[in-house]
């Protein structure tokens, strides 16, 4: 025992406190694991950044490291190229979505480095400069940045905090004749939202009659919180959507890889697309995945409690301090979409980061403006750090006057 001790203490997990015995600890400390690179203030070490919307690793992801490092050898006498996913892989990801209902082979499946890399090689693969593209208001940013890149002209339709209004989809399917319709209708980021099946077959109608290819961002769609039915994915009801899968926010962050599925005979298309992107996924984290996908907690089980844990301390703490503050608690997802009594969504962000606390203005999320009454609270750090950066933004809010004429904040916005 002594000796076992001497190890964890050598190797960094655990430090002696004279008087209260040996205490666990995550080696390097836990600023290790916080890159705060791209925060306004990057040299503030103690505010607390809800910018981001990713949560702590999986319960077991150091294992599945592990047990891949094990596997990784026999792949070193190849040349270590599988541009289109290692094959263990991709039918790991085309049997969930049989599981789900939505009959999918191997071959449909194209592995990449992260979801964001699956949106920009989708939008190549069907794009052309000036082509119309549809997206929700408000969307994640970062896949707005992916199809204007890509040349796409962005139209928004709004999704209310209450759920899509599919007449206004349908209208603008209609008078705009968009090339491709970028979509989240999984836990929608960062509404929370999630599509019945009555809605995604009236979507999925539409898409048809306009032929409108859908980008499907699943992303979210194994954050699943709260019990009640599963709809179908969207591709079952649209044939030729493009749907866009990833390990970042249901397992870890650090893991970078995503993918996509596409339409049988589709494939050599979105292979030719992707590899003007880059030449495929690392074969280790490729490996990490697989056995994620595949083992004893490959529906994220302890991950699932966790957030929704988080989520039930945030919008406790949000209902006793700011009653007056509205939003929806969703069944899934990463953060709670906040509607302020008044707009001053970006003042409110600046008197936060004074204090702080930095977090996201709705601003950054509506791809032609507005949405300035809004905020994004993600509940993906510790419940410590939820209650008090409830107190901060209680504190900030009541300092807030009524000026409208404070300068937006800077937000580089990583998920």
């Amino acid at each position: 025992m002594t000796r076992a001790y001497g190890t964890l203490r050598e190797a960094g997990y655990a430090v002696a406190r004279q008087g209260s015995g040996t205490w666990t600890q995550v080696p390097g400390g836990h600023a290790r694991g916080h890159d705060r690179a791209l925060l306004p203030q990057p040299d503030r070490a103690a505010a607390i950044d809800l910018s981001c919307a990713a949560p702590a690793s999986v319960p077991g992801l150091a294992s599945a490291y592990a047990a891949a490092v094990a596997a990784l050898p026999a792949y070193l006498t190849g040349h270590g190229y599988f541009p289109l996913g290692l094959p263990e892989l991709r039918e790991a990801i085309a049997a969930r979505y049989r599981h789900r209902g939505l009959p999918t082979t191997s071959d449909q499946v194209l592995v990449t480095s992260g979801a964001i890399a699956a949106i920009a090689a989708a939008a190549h693969a069907l794009l052309a400069p000036g082509d119309r593209t549809l997206v929700e208001s408000p969307v994640y940013p970062n896949a707005v940045t992916s199809l204007r890149r890509a040349g796409a002209r962005v139209v928004a339709v709004p999704v209310d905090p209450d759920g899509w209004d599919l007449d206004a989809v349908q209208a603008t399917l209609r008078q705009a004749a968009p090339r491709a319709a970028y979509l989240i209708p999984d836990y929608q980021n960062p509404t929370g939202l999630m599509m019945d099946d009555a809605g995604r077959a009236r979507l999925g109608a539409a898409l048809t009659r306009t032929r409108t290819t859908a980008i499907v961002d699943e992303s979210h769609a194994e954050l699943r919180l709260d019990d009640g039915p599963i709809p179908l994915p969207l591709a079952a009801h649209s044939p030729s959507a493009i749907t866009i899968g990833g390990s970042s926010k249901a397992f870890w962050g650090g893991l970078r890889v995503g993918w996509l599925r596409v339409p049988d005979g589709q494939q050599a298309r979105f292979t030719q697309a992707r590899l003007g992107l880059d030449l495929g996924a690392p074969i280790l984290e490729q490996l990490v995945l697989a056995e994620l996908l595949t083992g004893p907690d490959a529906d994220a089980t302890q991950q699932r409690r966790r957030l929704r844990q988080q989520r039930d301390v945030l919008a406790g703490a949000l209902a006793a301090r700011l009653p007056d503050w509205r939003f929806r608690l969703p069944g899934g997802g990463l953060s709670l979409w906040c509607r302020l009594p008044r707009p001053v969504a970006a003042a409110l962000a600046v008197e936060c980061e004074r204090r702080g606390l930095v977090i996201t203005p709705g601003s950054v999320f509506a791809p032609e403006g507005g949405l300035a009454s809004f905020v994004r609270l993600p509940y993906t750090r510790s419940a410590d750090d939820l209650l008090a950066a409830v107190e901060i933004v209680h504190a900030a809010w009541t300092a807030l006057d009524e000026r409208r004429d404070v300068a937006e904040p800077v937000r580089i916005l990583i998920a």
